[in-house]
């Protein structure tokens, strides 16, 4: 994967902190779900929606790019390393756009295409949604939720009693 972002000129960014009281990641029962990634970049918004302007596909399709590279970052700060994953399960996107809008698959292609030009057809395929808002936090102009497969590992023993 890592040779994958450098032979394309990419690096994956440094995960986005959680602005909230939730986890960014979180590992249950052979998947991992990770929280709305936004298109941010060294804390700042790159894709930015306008309620006064409609959405330019290729301007949403390009934070719908870092988006994804934020949830790849996310997902190598969880699992440590690429081992244990076993690639993505399903992926949510939501535009900012105003009522009326259609594009939702070009805008989410910009995300799927980079899943599937760096994780490869087996581990980057996904099914997937999208819907739109008429705003998102931070005026981002896409947010993506995201969920993975992951190996499982004997490092970590569940305990056959409950825990509360």
């Amino acid at each position: 994967m890592t040779c994958a972002v450098r032979s394309l000129g990419l690096d994956l960014p440094t995960p986005p902190h959680p602005v909230g009281a939730y986890s960014a990641v979180i590992l249950r029962g052979g998947l991992g779900f990770v929280s709305g990634q936004f298109p941010l970049s060294e804390g700042v918004m790159c894709g930015v929606a306008s309620l006064h302007e409609p959405p330019q596909i290729e301007d949403y399709r390009s934070a719908a790019r870092m988006a994804a590279l934020n949830v790849l970052a996310q997902i190598r700060k969880a699992l440590g390393s690429w081992k244990r994953f076993e690639g993505l399960c399903r992926v949510e996107g939501i535009i900012a756009a105003p009522s009326g809008f259609t594009s939702h698959a070009a805008v989410l292609d910009g995300a799927s295409e980079t899943f599937l030009e760096l994780l490869g057809p087996l581990r980057g395929a996904h099914a997937r949604s999208a819907m739109s808002s008429v705003s998102l936090p931070g005026d981002a102009a896409v947010e993506l939720v995201v969920t993975f497969a992951v190996r499982p590992t004997s490092r970590f023993p569940i305990p056959d009693h409950d825990v509360l």
